[in-house]
């Protein structure tokens, strides 16, 4: 049975008068050559005995190498295409994108080869300003820029 719960942090910054906001480009092969409609808030998977701040936080530095650790404002969780449930949660912070550091996961590439291959879980971070978050992110998790608006102004 698959898991149905993640939770996520939205790290967000105030730059020049703007807002912005911190996504991930998820590794490997399928997402190679994919860029608009595929980034993610770093989130991952929990089960419903773990605390979901917690879950968040600890996803976060699994996918960036970088602890977060200002006031985490909990956010309207979001139910995806596929059933699964996010819980995002909405903390003010600032990281330097080009130096996080990614775990890794494995799977058969090529398929059907037998070979088992590495591959980082996030190959890429970069800050975006609303709008053009609004089209890096995966269609399912728009509204949690819906919901940062609201909290911290329209940026």
């Amino acid at each position: 049975m698959a898991k149905k719960l993640s939770a996520g942090l939205l790290v967000y910054r105030r730059r020049h008068d703007r807002l912005e906001v911190f996504l991930v480009h998820p590794g490997g092969p399928f997402w190679r050559n994919k860029d608009d409609g595929s980034w993610s808030i770093p989130k991952g998977e929990f089960d419903e005995n773990d605390d979901p701040l917690a879950a968040a936080r600890r996803e976060f530095f699994e996918e960036t190498g970088c602890a977060i650790d200002g006031e985490s404002h909990a956010l309207e969780p979001v139910k995806q295409p596929s059933g699964k449930l996010i819980y995002p949660w909405a903390v003010e912070g600032d990281l330097d994108a080009a130096k996080i550091t990614s775990n890794s996961f494995s799977i058969e590439w090529p398929p059907r080869s037998g070979k088992q291959q590495q591959f980082p879980e996030v190959d890429r971070g970069a800050w975006f300003d609303l709008r053009e978050a609004e089209r890096k992110l995966l269609r399912g998790q728009r509204a949690i820029l819906e919901q940062l608006r609201a909290l911290v102004g329209k940026g």
